[in-house]
């Protein structure tokens, strides 16, 4: 696969239509690469020029920020708004939530404004322009269950869309007691990903795992790196990986075209 990078693009004097912004857990995590390459190949057969940072991208801020040190936050953020802004972006799509809600709704202030779209959003419009289209395939009829990312779901009122596109599927859409705007939080959020859990009697993505596993779904999806990892860590506690899989939107519609 050969994805470009804006410095190339900008060699070549042109502009991508989007850029993809990868994050960390997209750029680093093994289980995250996967979901990278399963958006990057939709975005090739859907024909979208895009291109990527590279190493000149870094982190948003979130977890600084979230884990209370704004003073780091600013520093990521500014060093990341003048690079974008250097590019001249527009358009950013990333397959994090945690970096579309830092990006969309905390980089204006300091000087970031761009139109951003979460992964899933994107891949819904680029389905209703009819530039992507999507086949059920091995997923017609599979019990799914969809995991609603905090800062997709209730910090953006972002419902729809990956509900929408399991449906295109041909999937039968199961959803979980706890859904859209009373979702329960799969335990990373809030720089919880990076920190010991705090005394009690259950882990926060145990209690959420369970609530997935009440609906019997033979695939828990999921929007948000973070997510997939806590409930894939969910699934081996309770000893059901032979049963239920974990996988994001873009990971499932890319195998649904064999891509």
């Amino acid at each position: 696969m050969t994805i470009k990078t804006m410095a190339e693009y900008m060699a070549e004097g042109k502009h991508p239509e989007v850029l993809f912004w990868v994050g960390c857990a997209g750029s680093f995590d093994d289980r995250a690469k996967k979901i990278t390459k399963a958006f990057a190949k939709l975005l090739n057969k859907a024909n979208v020029e895009f291109a990527v940072l590279g190493a000149e991208e870094s982190c948003t801020g979130d977890p600084a920020k979230r884990a209370g040190n704004e003073f780091l936050f600013q520093m990521q953020a500014v060093t990341n708004i003048e690079v974008l802004n250097a590019y001249e972006v527009k358009k950013i799509v990333t397959a994090c939530p945690h970096c579309f809600n830092t990006i969309k709704n905390e980089y204006p202030e300091l000087g970031g404004n761009y139109e951003v779209m979460h992964h899933t959003q994107f891949l819904k419009t680029l389905l209703d322009e009819g530039r992507l289209s999507i086949e059920g395939g091995k997923f017609k009829g599979k019990r799914i269950t969809f995991h609603d990312p905090c800062y997709l779901g209730r910090a953006n009122d972002i419902y729809e869309a990956p509900r929408d596109l399991i449906r295109k599927l041909d999937a039968e859409l199961v959803e979980m007691k706890n859904c859209k705007r009373n979702g329960l939080c799969c335990g990373a959020g809030g720089a919880q990903m990076f920190k010991d859990a705090e005394k009690g009697d259950k882990e926060v993505n145990i209690e959420r795992t369970e609530q997935a596993l009440d609906v019997k779904p033979e695939i828990i999806a999921a929007g948000c790196p973070f997510c997939n990892t806590m409930m894939t860590d969910g699934i081996k506690a309770k000893e059901k990986e032979s049963d239920v899989d974990v996988m994001d939107i873009a990971e499932l519609i890319a195998n649904a075209q064999d891509l």
